[in-house]
């Protein structure tokens, strides 16, 4: 699935800054007025030379000019973002989606329309790729999370896996059914295509690691990891995601933290792609403060 985070920012998307157009519009007005002094030498037109004044009649004109070009520029960004899956939120994001054929869920976040939209997208061709697949299963409830389309073999059996926000990640045995029912409807599934839905296989992963803060730093950088490292596994994690040493020592240090020394895992944690990593115990142990 095309990751919308990894583009660069579109052209049409200009950057705002106010000093610029300040520093436009004075050299702009200098060139007038030196060119209206050259064409009436007998109006004896004094020389601009006062524009460091900032009670200057000039200045506090070009000043607000200014202002309100850089309202109207933030207009026709806040207009393009709203025009730009990769951008639009709310209501905004609704538009777009209904340009795709896809409509908001009850309770979907804006991260999974968006989602949505693009393996909807991406799902519309012959044979049902994976994106298919998975469009269609995610478009059951708004709780689906995440899910994962596989094949078990060389033959037209696959598995849809699917982990949910709510039930620890474990999905109820009514969402298994409807989706069920979503993807096995003849108007989604391919004739030769067996599919099952299963519940993403859970993977404890317990973290022990030993902290140090800056000097400067309050304990609540501190006592705020713990929450801190749940929420990132839960923003970032997935299927298939795979929680490296690497990737716990970063979550683990925010601004104010010093040093980290991760005592477990003592590897990597590497998931197949039914499974899903599921934080277990945190234990950190406050070591003091060092540079």
């Amino acid at each position: 699935m095309v990751d919308l985070s990894t583009l660069p920012t579109p052209q049409v998307i200009q950057a705002l800054d106010y000093e610029a157009l300040v520093t436009r519009q004075k050299e702009m007005f200098q060139t007038l007025w030196t060119a209206v002094r050259a064409a009436n030498p007998d109006l004896d037109l004094p020389q601009y030379d006062v524009a460091m004044l900032q009670t200057d009649p000039v200045m506090i004109v070009i000043q607000a000019n200014a202002y309100r070009e850089l309202g109207e520029r933030a207009r026709i960004n806040d207009a393009a973002r709203a025009n730009l899956l990769g951008y639009a939120t709310g209501s905004d994001l609704d538009a777009v989606a209904a340009d795709h054929g896809v409509t908001r869920l009850t309770g979907e976040s804006d991260k999974a329309l968006r989602e949505r939209i693009v393996l909807a997208d991406q799902g519309r061709s012959t044979a049902g790729p994976e994106e298919w697949y998975e469009f269609h299963a995610r478009s059951v409830d708004a709780d689906i999370r995440d899910v994962a389309v596989y094949r078990t073999g060389t033959g037209p059996e696959l598995e849809i896996a699917v982990l949910t926000t709510s039930g620890g990640g474990t999905p109820t045995t009514e969402l298994l059914a409807e989706i069920t029912a979503a993807v096995d409807n003849p108007a989604v599934r391919s004739i030769n295509d067996i599919v099952t839905v299963v519940p993403a296989v859970k993977t404890t992963v317990n973290v022990a690691a030993e902290i140090w803060l800056l000097p400067e730093a309050p304990m609540a950088v501190f006592e705020g990891l713990s929450a801190g490292l749940a929420t990132a596994l839960a923003a970032e994690g997935g299927i298939g995601f795979d929680v490296n040493k690497s990737w716990l020592v970063s979550r683990l240090s925010p601004g104010g933290v010093s040093k980290v020394n991760l005592t477990a895992p003592a590897n990597d944690v590497i998931m197949d792609n039914f499974s899903a990593a599921a934080l277990g115990t945190v234990s950190l142990t406050f070591m003091g403060r060092s540079r």
